[in-house]
């Protein structure tokens, strides 16, 4: 029977991260570990349950290590026997079956895949999401397959992976090199590690079943808040894979006169006018 470990990266976010645990509650079967990545955040020990294992990540630099704080959990996770690593983002409340649906399509897939379950974006809510009504709201995200419990659904663009609930196993895990780490802050490494999949042979299937749900918070479209960290990001991709990542954010942020593209420049309008080079 393989052995799971639940990695989520979390700084912030506190009341999302207890609701999440919770939800950890109603998983059959549970994770058999769960490696919580606290980045700058000392609170996260003291709210995380019994038995889970924190780990500590320092910002070097400008921009939440994300990539570096996911291969940290991951690292700790194997070292301590998981055989399937789960990430799940800290806004997810796992659904019941989640745990159960990655084990299976684990076991099915032949050789090395990256699993992603279906998420639903839930409405606010002033006092939480009780488990017990998850089921009730479920809407996957129109932009991602949903295909039904127990269908695995294969995937041909990979620019459709995304981080906010995914599995692996430690061999494909290791094949990948996991996420690269020139990447920080908002943006770009999770698509990163699509395109490596893709050309490395590592097919992407969808998981019938596998739902998360995505607790509400504010968000701005596009996230000019995290401009300057997706621009970084952007250049790492564009050196690596010779194109453009988050083109839907690049769009908006070029309609609305932030930035200009020319080629491998991105030209930033703000009070110094800065010019980045891809």
């Amino acid at each position: 029977m393989s052995r799971t470990a639940v990695i989520t990266v979390v700084q912030g976010r506190h009341d999302h991260f207890v609701r999440q645990q919770v939800g950890f509650s109603t998983c059959q079967p549970p994770p058999d570990q769960r490696c919580v990545v606290a980045m700058d955040d000392p609170v996260i020990p003291t709210l995380a349950a019994p038995g889970v294992h924190v780990v500590e990540c320092r910002s070097l630099a400008a921009g939440l290590p994300l990539a570096r704080a996911r291969n940290q959990g991951a690292a700790e996770a194997i070292r301590r026997g998981a055989d399937l690593l789960i990430f799940l983002d800290v806004d997810c409340i796992p659904g019941p079956a989640l745990i159960d649906r990655y084990l299976d399509a684990h076991r099915r897939v032949d050789g090395d895949a990256l699993l992603c379950g279906p998420v639903t974006y839930l409405p606010p809510a002033a006092d939480g999401y009780p488990p017990e009504d998850l089921d009730a709201l479920t809407d996957p995200h129109p932009a991602r397959p949903a295909p039904p419990p127990g269908v695995l659904q294969a995937e041909s663009n990979h620019d459709l992976f995304w981080s906010l609930s995914f599995a692996v196993s430690v061999a494909t895990w290791r094949r990948l090199g996991g996420f690269c780490e020139d990447y920080a802050g908002y943006g770009g490494e999770d698509t990163d590690l699509g395109a490596v999949a893709a050309a490395r042979g590592i097919p992407l299937y969808w998981v019938g079943g596998a739902h998360a749900y995505h607790q509400h918070h504010a968000v701005s479209d596009p996230p000019v808040e995290h401009l300057d960290a997706i621009v970084a990001n952007a250049r790492v991709f564009r050196r690596r894979w010779g194109r453009w990542p988050m083109t839907g954010w690049l769009d908006a942020f070029e309609d609305e006169g932030l930035i200009t593209r020319d080629g491998d420049r991105i030209t930033v309008a703000d009070a110094a006018t800065r010019s980045v080079d891809a």
